[in-house]
């Protein structure tokens, strides 16, 4: 039988679920608002199980996008699953959302790469090639300002993300016809995207322990900045 997986994605405020049966999308919920992923995604999660006739104990699996972007979005994602695998026993998988995006600029002509706004004018990056049907990382995910990106360019590149759109002036003026868009609607990564992926890594066991299942931030936090910056001797309140 099919494997059934529910997969949620909550690395950018366009957060979504998605539910699969195999190679088949069930369903999927996509939310680009102001409200909060914790006031959304449980309704979410419920809609689709409700409309597919099917309850958390008939999944075989749950998928979660790991990072890295929002920190508040992917604490609430990871802590979300946790849950529920603790509640069901049912294993988790989890997948990038750089890897994700890149899954929606399927068999270019060109290598993809995936920028995804990370603020502070920086830039979580990451560069693909499609090899047996996925994307595939041609190096290491990192967080770095555009400018020094496009230094790194000298082919022809397909880009695909948040930051494509935030820096799309830029690109173009450093790159000019070098530089190649995915249509807007493929700009966001979406559970759906993020299910094909989970759906491989399950078939592929690996699914993650809930001991060491963790957002995938790439960059400090600022608590994280602010303590790094902290004089060893200053004294620690609390």
């Amino acid at each position: 039988m099919a494997e059934c997986l529910l997969t949620i994605d909550t690395s950018t405020p366009a957060g979504s679920v998605a539910l699969s049966r195999g190679d088949e999308l069930v369903g999927e919920v996509l939310l680009n608002l102001r409200s909060t992923h914790s006031d959304r995604l449980l309704p979410a999660m419920q809609q689709l199980l409700r409309e597919a006739e099917l309850s958390l104990a008939e999944l075989d699996a749950f998928g979660v996008v790991l990072g890295p972007g929002s920190f508040t979005g992917l604490r609430v994602g990871v802590a979300t699953v946790k849950g529920l695998a603790l509640a069901t026993g049912k294993p988790v998988v989890g997948v990038s959302s750089l890897q994700t995006l890149a899954l929606q600029a399927p068999y270019p002509a060109y290598p993809v790469s995936v920028w995804l706004d990370a603020r502070k004018q920086e830039i979580y990056a990451g560069r693909y090639h499609w090899e047996g049907g996925l994307p595939v990382a041609l190096d290491e995910e990192r967080v770095a300002p555009p400018e020094v990106l496009l230094e790194e360019v000298s082919e022809e590149m397909l880009f695909v993300g948040s930051g494509a759109v935030a820096y799309r002036s830029l690109i173009v003026r450093r790159l000019g016809s070098r530089a190649h868009f995915v249509p807007w609607p493929l700009q966001q990564p979406r559970a759906s995207s993020a299910a094909a992926l989970a759906l491989s890594a399950f078939r592929n066991r690996e699914t993650i322990p809930l001991e060491v299942l963790e957002p995938r931030y790439i960059r400090l936090s600022e608590a994280e900045i602010m303590l790094a910056k902290r004089p060893a001797d200053s004294p620690i309140e609390g």
